[in-house]
């Protein structure tokens, strides 16, 4: 190999053109999800406190927010819904006119083109907080996928792009692609969210989806932050299930999963940049002690270079902008 002074890495690094001529990771507009917040009522857009420039919507506000998300090259949206009935069993989450499935058909008929994505779970939809039914004080896995199936079903129905179940039951997959196919939508993908870790990173999220669980936590269902071999295999099964994309969640601390899952499975991979990271970011960057855009997009490509083909991020309205020079 040829060694200095004839090689010298610090050629390439001269200038802005030469630096974007060897760039070896690209990020676009076109890799981002935008995540929306939607409550019940009228004329509503409220900042999150937890969450600087991240707004509640009511789904008649929707319509204008859509257009400025497609308009920035955008190419998706993630539903999350805050319901003002709440019961046991989440019963809402599958109601017709509820709020996903309202906010769902308002962006549809404003922006077409965008794709819509909708979470499923019930954690926002029932009274105790947790993501399925509680059976002797725990969540039981088997009474709970018929009623996330029955949600799913709800939003393509609805006219959702693609369901996202973040639950982390056993089984849930399987349970949402065999309705979806009984009722005639075949053809409408399923992005799990196959590793979703137990995290501290998701705590600006349960003001913004008002779902923080009443009692215990979810360390039952969702992963154990220790384990990165586990996780391959709790995303082997969604895709033996039917998934037809992956995610990894919280992005950041498992930069080392998103690219163990790039390596061993050839499906589209998505990576959530979590409310933690997110609000993190914003506080430092409000206090001067980093630059918030240099911040951010240093992470969102390090996102990107450790595997993730789509990134799920609350920055990519502002980062979509950035990287088109507005």
């Amino acid at each position: 190999m040829t060694a200095f002074p004839q090689l010298r890495l610090r050629r390439l690094r001269r200038t802005p053109a030469l630096r974007a001529l060897v760039r070896e990771t690209s990020l676009e507009a076109g890799d981002f999800i935008y995540p929306l917040f939607v409550v019940e009522g009228s004329n509503i857009k409220q900042e999150i406190g937890a969450m600087p420039g991240i707004f509640h919507f009511s789904p008649d506000r929707l319509a204008e927010e859509a257009r400025e998300i497609a308009g920035l090259g955008i190419p998706a949206v993630m539903l999350f819904g805050l319901p003002e009935r709440k019961d046991e069993t989440g019963s809402s989450a599958w109601d017709t006119e509820g709020v996903i499935q309202t906010a769902i058909r308002t962006i549809k008929e404003a922006t077409p083109d965008l794709l819509v994505v909708t979470d499923v779970c019930l954690c926002e939809y029932t009274s105790h907080g947790h993501c399925g039914v509680i059976r002797d004080g725990c969540v039981d896995n088997d009474a709970t996928l018929p009623l996330l199936a029955k949600m799913a079903l709800s939003h393509a129905e609805a006219g959702a792009d693609i369901v996202a179940p973040s639950d982390m039951m056993d089984g849930r997959v399987k349970a949402i692609r065999d309705v979806l196919d009984g009722h005639g939508f075949e053809q409408t993908p399923i992005l799990s969210y196959a590793a979703k870790y137990a995290s501290g990173f998701f705590g600006p999220f349960r003001e913004a989806a008002q779902s923080a669980p009443q009692f215990g936590d979810r360390r039952s269902y969702q992963m154990d932050p220790a384990n990165a071999r586990q996780a391959m295999l709790e995303i082997e099964q969604d895709i033996r299930e039917g998934a037809d994309m992956i995610m990894v969640k919280p992005a950041l601390p498992y930069l080392d999963v998103i690219r163990m899952a790039r390596e061993a499975f050839n499906y589209p991979l998505a990576a959530y940049n979590v409310s933690g990271e997110y609000s993190m970011v914003k506080a430092a960057a409000q206090r001067g002690w980093i630059d918030g855009k240099t911040v951010t997009l240093e992470i969102l490509n390090a996102i990107r270079r450790a595997g993730a083909d789509i990134i799920i991020t609350y920055h990519a309205k502002e980062a979509a902008a950035w990287l088109q020079g507005k």
